[in-house]
């Protein structure tokens, strides 16, 4: 049992911090939605936002009020007054006491380049912003963070100036002092020995505050935290300004799983990867596969002997158990794969694949072909058990296609193109023969195919084509070279890609969307 000096508190910023991240932009509702979320995970401190900033902000403060929370505080973000005002008459402080938050959260300037150019003001001058600001917010019976803005970058400049910066804060009654390496630039030898001399000036617990700019925010975090803070701050998913803030998916694994402290507690990081994807369909971002711990490809495994050892014990090549943080072992298939890449997949299915059967070396023999004719099928495995069943010989086609036409017709040149699909499919013994527009030639025929289905499986009214995408496999043919298609489609229960290659594009695409619509109804009737 972690004990209780090992416990670290969470921050969460991805509300204020996240949201300046370029193409985020997030509701009141997203905002209150995300709030719930992280309370359920079991966050410390989640910041609300700068209110009186914006019009969202200061609803969201209000609407929060009124919504129960279990564990998380809520915490509005400003900065010290300004220069020319005094702390009772300055309107950014009596924004923060509008938002009838109990705890409040405040930057000043720690770097003399910021004191002397950006607030244009005298280096006492600065450190009587800070005190003076701290003690109002204390006076009005707030609990007061103070964030160090560029604390590390002005350390390098002048070390005194900076300490004494937060000597300041701490004497005006800050129960908190954040170390802000607000520019991302500062490295991890670095913040060890300033946060190290940092402690030794001040009285209260220290907290860390990276950005990513030179992709050292995680682990500048995890240093700080060797030195002796106690408080981190980042966001979900490294959202944030410039290249992001540090990544409290990566922050509170590694801290749980790798370094002994509790950030969450109470078996709570199994929900990281559900509230990473959370935040990503928020901010209406395409989550990263690729990301540390949560992503998709995070325990995915391609290579045949990777496959091997891991069946027999994961260790050999994973760092962490997948369900440890919410996510869980995918088997990638391709022309690396071996036997036990494909029992392993067939398995997955449902299916009874005894090891003799010879099915298994013609699978093998057909996935080999396919993927050299330029089918991939680790980004569409909804392909790959249509490709199984039917070698297994436990698919039945729900439909027979007869027949298609596509018209693409442009009028005039300062006008889209007009594009109709027409087909004509088989459903038992019955033939229906429709037609659509559409967006194009492709989504023409995804309308027309729907609306001949439709009639007969209702449930396809369901299925969202959520990604379509187009690779050119060679380029030596030009405008005749082979294409691969790879669709990604979901209904309320699931998603699955499916993938087409040809020479001509909307053959590909076909093959793709024929896939997926046969994936959704064989995964019904299964």
């Amino acid at each position: 049992m972690t004990d209780q000096k090992s416990n670290i508190e969470i921050y969460d910023t991805t509300l204020r911090d996240g949201s300046q991240a370029e193409d985020v932009s997030f509701s009141v509702e997203d905002k209150v939605r995300i709030t719930l979320k992280l309370d359920e995970l079991g966050v410390h401190y989640i910041e609300g936002g700068w209110p009186g900033a914006n019009p969202k902000d200061i609803e969201y403060f209000q609407v929060i009020k009124s919504t129960p929370l279990h564990h998380a505080k809520i915490v509005a973000f400003g900065s010290t007054r300004k220069a020319k005002n005094s702390a009772k008459d300055d309107p950014t402080l009596a924004a923060l006491l509008s938002a009838e938050t109990d705890i409040v959260t405040i930057f000043g300037k720690s770097w003399t380049l910021h004191v002397t150019e950006a607030l244009e003001t005298s280096l006492d001058t600065n450190l009587e912003l800070i005190e003076d600001s701290i003690a109002f917010l204390r006076s009005k019976g707030r609990t007061v963070l103070y964030d160090a803005e560029h604390f590390f970058d002005g350390y390098k400049t002048d070390p005194d100036y900076a300490l004494k910066t937060i000597e300041a804060a701490t004497k005006a009654g800050a129960e908190r002092v954040i170390l802000c390496d607000t520019n991302g630039g500062t490295m991890p030898w670095e913040i060890r020995e300033m946060v190290s001399m940092a402690r030794e000036h001040c009285s209260v617990p220290l907290g860390i505050h990276a950005h990513n700019d030179a992709e050292m925010g995680v682990a500048n975090s995890l240093v700080a935290v060797e030195a002796g803070v106690t408080h981190v701050q980042g966001t979900i998913n490294g959202i944030g300004e410039r290249c992001g803030n540090a990544n409290l998916c990566s922050i509170m694994a590694n801290l749980e799983l790798k370094m002994g402290r509790t950030a969450l507690g109470d078996g709570k990081l199994a929900n990281l990867r559900a509230i990473s994807h959370y935040v990503a369909e928020m901010a209406n971002l395409l989550p990263n596969k690729r990301q540390p711990y949560v992503g998709d490809t995070a325990f995915a495994h391609k290579g045949g002997v990777h496959i091997h050892a891991v069946q027999k014990n994961p260790l050999t090549y994973e760092h962490v158990r997948p369900e440890q943080v919410g996510n869980q072992r995918r088997v990638l298939i391709s022309d690396n794969s071996g036997r036990s890449a494909v029992f392993n997949k067939v398995e997955t299915f449902g299916l009874d694949l005894p090891q003799d059967n010879p099915k298994v070396k013609e699978l093998l023999e057909s996935l080999k072909t396919l993927e050299y004719e330029g089918y991939q099928f680790e980004g569409a495995e909804g392909s790959f058990e249509l490709l199984v069943r039917k070698a297994l010989g436990t698919h039945t086609p729900s439909f027979e296609l007869l027949g298609c036409r596509i018209i693409v017709e442009k009028r005039k040149a300062n006008e889209e193109p007009i594009s109709e699909a027409t087909i004509m499919v088989k459903v038992g013994e019955v033939v229906e023969h429709t037609a659509a527009v559409g967006d194009g030639p492709v989504n023409a025929l995804d309308h027309a195919l729907r609306k001949a289905l439709e009639h007969f499986y209702p449930q396809l009214k369901e299925v969202k084509l959520l990604d379509y995408k187009v690779r050119v496999l060679t380029g030596l043919r030009g405008t005749g070279s082979r294409v691969r298609v790879l669709i990604e489609s979901g209904d309320h229960k699931e998603k699955w890609g499916t993938v087409g290659v040809s020479e001509n594009i909307i053959e590909a695409s076909w093959q793709a969307l024929a896939d997926s619509i046969e994936y959704k109804l064989m995964r019904e009737k299964t």
